[in-house]
């Protein structure tokens, strides 16, 4: 029997919130370069996990301006986090069983003082 699970794609692990823009439509804006490092596209759906309260949400990604450290919340999802809290960001995909068992995730470990990347 053949079958599809969702499994992890990429993770940005713990980066600090530095904006939260309820007056926007919505999404999450978050900086080019780790977009490019953690393999994730603008649109992309993506899970925001926040460490310091525990919320989790679900929206889309907004490309921000490279190295620019950017992690910014939008709209109602302004209301869920924090400037300052630190976050996991998650996107998952769909793959046939017996490939996910070979495949390996993106994930990047950024600086949370600067959002930078330090880490694969």
């Amino acid at each position: 029997m053949k079958f599809q699970i969702e499994v992890i794609k990429s993770k940005i692990h713990r980066v600090t919130v530095t904006e939260a823009n309820l007056n926007y439509v919505g999404s999450i804006t978050i900086d080019e370069a780790l977009l490019e490092a953690a393999n994730m596209i603008e649109g992309e759906k993506v899970q925001i996990m926040d460490i310091n309260n525990g919320e989790r949400l679900e929206t889309y990604i907004i490309k921000g301006p490279r190295n620019s450290g950017c992690i910014c919340l939008n709209g109602a999802a302004a209301r869920k986090v924090q400037v300052g809290d630190v976050v996991i960001i998650a996107s998952y995909a769909l793959m046939d069983f017996e490939d996910a068992k070979q495949f390996r995730p993106w994930v990047i470990f950024p600086d949370t003082a600067t959002n930078r990347i330090i880490g694969k």
